[in-house]
């Protein structure tokens, strides 16, 4: 099986990418899209040339990797894909091929990680717009995506990732609720940029605290992305 898991940044993304790639059946991939959305775009990411150096800018390759062989012949391979990386004129019909399950995140909270990470942002940034196009293509293909909240795997990480592999099909393996410390090797070259608290980590963190207060700003970027949120809030599992 192949799992593309889409979501926006600073939204857990790492943490499940790093507890399937526990399992013993899988084989990870990180944002395999990176390269090619920063050198279309011209975006001024921390590390850019690095990234671009590190990676494939050539989106058609991109696909033909995802859907390629996988790593080490695994059953299963896992794709960490961010959904602003998928930028208008990419290809999408791959998407039928894949498994889709789209990781949402309350907006606020997105909206206050990704700001402590860069001065300025814009709903695009977050990718909230382009995961609910992205949810809407795979059901145009005759899918029924599976949508599930970081939020609730925080609350109870068992549960939800029981939950989530039912709904794909294959077995929990308790081997997803922890992780070594320090990083993954399937880690992208951003990772000593971004992915500072994951590899802290040694597991999924707490429940979260209350939202927090955005300013002006943050607070117009929230109006726009809580109604894409809710939408797909609705169809969690």
């Amino acid at each position: 099986m192949r799992i593309a898991m889409w979501s926006g940044p600073r939204n857990l993304s790492t943490a499940m990418m790093y507890a399937f790639a526990q399992r013993a059946d899988c084989a990870v991939l990180d944002e395999p899209f990176y390269a090619a959305y920063l050198a279309r775009t011209g975006l001024d990411h921390p590390m850019r040339e690095r990234i671009i150096a590190a990676g494939e800018v050539d989106p058609d390759r991109v696909i033909a990797a995802c859907l390629g062989s996988v790593p080490a012949e695994k059953p299963h391979f896992y794709q960490k894909h961010m959904t602003q990386h998928m930028l208008p004129g990419l290809p999408r019909d791959w998407l039928a091929e894949v498994t889709n399950v789209f990781l949402i995140r309350h907006p606020a909270r997105v909206i206050a990680s990704y700001a402590a990470k860069r001065e300025t942002l814009t709903l695009d940034d977050i990718g909230f717009r382009q995961q609910l196009e992205l949810y809407e293509h795979a059901v145009s293909l005759g899918q029924t995506p599976v949508v599930i909240d970081s939020a609730d795997i925080r609350d109870d990480p068992r549960a939800a990732l029981t939950r989530l592999c039912a709904a794909l099909g294959i077995g929990f393996d308790a081997a997803m609720l922890h992780w070594p410390s320090g990083g993954n090797r399937s880690d992208g070259v951003w990772a000593a940029h971004w992915y500072g608290a994951v590899h802290r980590s040694t597991g999924f963190a707490d429940p979260e605290a209350p939202l927090p207060v955005l300013d002006k700003s943050g607070s117009d970027i929230l109006a726009l992305a809580m109604p894409i949120y809710e939408q797909l809030a609705e169809r969690k599992i």
